[in-house]
């Protein structure tokens, strides 16, 4: 522990000299707290990696059952980005000395592969799992002692974290977070003015939020079925790909709110990244060939249950209409960020796009794509209460163009400006293609592979 500087002050006697003793005392306490991540996904896990290679205290919370279980809702699905991407520079320095081999790294893994194969081995370090505590959530953030109005002394105010385990509550102290939470769990409703009816909610069993596994678990849920696809971006077109291949009388309709089809084709032939244009193509001959029932642009209004199954009610070009029923939705509509678990802390998040406030204009998905987003560190990232820090998906807000590798170097900066490395903290140590990295699901048109395995039950 440092040592601890005692300054008189002039004005006030020595109730005012023992107050700043106190705060210097606290702010030195302070310094031998644990660092909180939040999340167990790759960039929570990548910030635990660097934090024990720095040899700084840290705890690892995650809400689920295992590391990277928002993944595992989605295993079935391949990534666009290769494993060179994907793994963190230091977290697989610190596997390799424990003789991890490397996956190939220019495969393209499966979700559940990107969990077995790199985040359950990271887990598993001496270096990180006696710090990790799964099954539990962090319900509350606030400073000690203060609410989010008092400002005296607050940059030296340590954070508490209100947590649920095993349905019983803790409260542990941290002398800062890193909020690696992500967006995955919360998704977008389909309602076209963006808000959750209670219609929409009555119909959950009814709509899939997400990438199903049709192939898979959710295979007979679907057969036979009028199946509605809403989203117009790369997960509904590998739903509806899907969905074609099962070859069991499968109606299905797909609603999106672009202004033509053609939208939704991109470059094909032209595009710059061939597996993406391949996608376009595929998707763009099974409408041509009349299989999918396309609506476009269509904003849908209501949800209304009926004997028959779900009828779809909403506006196209200025119109009301109907459209048929439906037996099951796949929403392929995006997510976004909670914030319900730190509103005492003094954020400045951007009003549109729900990012961290400085990153908004760097990742504007109006003028951004995955590829053309520049790493960014410390100082971009960096929240109005000190020491706090949103990263990785949940950094984007709204914004669908973040890439893993570009929340490693978040990371890998934040780390070195808590650890007082503030030189390193403002490098920028990351260097991505334009092109051939962005994190798109690419369904092979033969691949029926499955990876569960190691030790996870959900695949």
């Amino acid at each position: 522990m440092k040592n601890i500087e005692l300054k008189q002050v002039n004005s006030g006697g020595c109730c005012e000299t023992a107050a700043k003793i106190n705060i210097d005392l606290e702010a030195s306490l302070n310094k031998e707290l644990p660092i909180a991540i939040i999340g167990a996904g790759p960039v929570g896990l990548a910030a635990a990696a660097h934090l024990a290679n720095t040899g700084e205290r840290f705890l690892l919370i995650e809400s689920g059952g295992s590391v990277g279980s928002n993944i595992l809702n989605w295993g079935h699905v391949r990534l666009f980005s290769p494993w060179q991407y994907n793994i963190d520079k230091i977290a697989k320095k610190i596997l390799e000395d424990h003789a991890w081999k490397a996956p190939v790294l220019d495969e393209l893994p499966l979700g559940c592969e990107l969990v077995n194969d790199y985040l359950i081995p990271l887990a598993n370090l001496p270096e990180i799992k006696p710090y990790l505590l799964l099954n539990t959530k962090v319900v509350s953030i606030s400073k000690k002692g203060l609410d989010k109005m008092k400002s005296a002394n607050r940059e030296k105010s340590s954070f508490i974290l209100y947590l649920e385990q095993n349905g019983v509550s803790k409260r542990i102290e941290a002398r800062a977070v890193i909020d690696a939470t992500g967006t995955w769990s919360h998704p977008n409703p389909i309602n076209a003015d963006n808000v959750w009816t209670k219609e929409e909610k009555g119909l959950k069993q009814h709509i899939y939020y997400g990438i199903p596994d049709i192939k898979g678990e959710h295979k007979d849920k679907y057969k036979g079925k009028r199946v509605a696809v809403v989203g117009g971006g790369h997960s509904a077109i590998n739903t509806i790909l899907e969905l074609s291949q099962l070859n069991n009388g499968v109606e299905i309709t797909w609603i999106m709110r672009k202004k033509s089809i053609e939208d939704a084709y991109g470059g094909e032939d032209k595009d710059a990244l061939e597996a993406r244009g391949e996608l376009g193509s595929r998707i763009h001959q099974l409408v041509d060939a009349g299989q999918v029932k396309v609506y476009t642009p269509f904003f849908i209004h209501q949800l209304i249950k009926t004997n028959g199954g779900i009828t779809i009610t909403g506006e196209s070009k200025g119109s009301e209409k109907t459209l048929s029923t439906v037996d099951e939705i796949i929403a392929n509509t995006g997510s976004r960020p909670d914030f319900s678990f730190i509103r005492e802390i003094r954020l400045s998040i951007d009003n549109a796009t729900e990012s961290v406030e400085a990153l908004a204009p760097l990742i504007d998905p109006n003028l951004h794509s995955c590829g053309t987003v520049r790493p960014h560190g410390e100082e971009i990232l960096r929240q109005p209460e000190k020491d706090f820090y949103i990263v990785g998906m949940k950094s984007y807000g709204r914004a669908p163009t973040f890439l893993m590798a570009t929340g490693y170097e978040q990371v890998r900066s934040i780390v070195a400006h808590l650890t007082g490395n503030f030189d390193s903290a403002k490098k920028v140590e990351l260097d991505l293609p334009e092109t051939g990295v962005c994190s798109v699901n690419l369904v092979s048109q033969s691949s029926t592979q499955s990876c569960c395995g190691n030790g996870v039950s959900k695949c």
